[in-house]
């Protein structure tokens, strides 16, 4: 099983939920840009008093720029860009971070401690800063706490700052529209139906009549309202 069958199954098994209907990622990439939380009067579905209150969530100060160098580089490394995924910062999840930070602010104090602890290791290990460092060394100081089971108990708050991370990368990025595109969620759209399977109606000895089936059965008539007759009968 790859990489993405993985992050599916992640996902999928309810890994940060808790996210995905506390605040819905609008997440979308449109000719190479992002788009998220800077164009909310754009986007389908917001009523006003929402709109509103994320216009003011956007005006708030949100992480300095050096805090998201470093989460963005994080998120990469998390989901980088292959050929099957556009990778999270084309999917826009450094600014969903940044915005759930503001919309939960319970958040925001645990990823500046850790994006301390992360710069904090970067300056010890190899004398400057994280956003500074290759990505190389980023993996260096990412492996050593990317697996709660084999890190060691020093490691104990970088841990708990990469699973909380990893939470909210995959959060964001399968709650965008590359995300949902990659999970097959196709939302709330209409089954096509053409009629009881043949096989059921001849086991009961039944069959359509192919004047009704036409009428009422085919896909490209199914938003026409039906209009009748005096006599009972439909009109064309």
């Amino acid at each position: 099983m790859d990489r993405r069958e993985n992050l599916k199954l992640l996902i999928a098994g309810g890994l940060g939920t808790g996210l995905l209907f506390t605040a819905a990622c609008k997440a979308e990439k449109s000719s190479g840009e992002n788009t998220h939380y800077t164009q909310t009067d754009k986007l389908y579905g917001r009523i006003p008093e929402e709109t509103e209150r994320d216009r003011k969530l956007m005006e708030q100060p949100g992480f300095t720029k050096t805090e998201m160098a470093t989460i963005t580089a994080i998120s990469e490394i998390i989901l980088p860009v292959d050929k099957d995924c556009i990778g999270a910062t084309a999917a826009g999840v450094p600014e969903f971070i940044d915005f759930i930070a503001k919309d939960i602010p319970s958040h925001k104090l645990p990823i500046q401690g850790g994006v301390m602890w992360v710069e904090n290791e970067s300056i010890k290990r190899f004398k400057k800063s994280f956003d500074k460092c290759t990505r190389e060394q980023h993996i260096q100081i990412i492996d050593d706490i990317a697996y709660p089971d084999t890190a060691k108990a020093e490691y104990s708050q970088g841990v708990k700052f990469f699973n909380h991370m990893r939470d909210l990368t995959l959060t964001g990025y399968f709650t965008s529209k590359a995300g949902l595109k990659d999970l097959g969620y196709l939302g709330n759209v209409p089954n096509e139906w053409d009629g009881v399977p043949p096989e059921v109606l001849a086991k009961h000895n039944l069959s359509y009549d192919n004047k009704w089936k036409d009428q009422y059965i085919k896909m490209e008539n199914r938003n026409k309202v039906a209009k009748w007759d005096d006599k009972g009968n439909v009109i064309d």
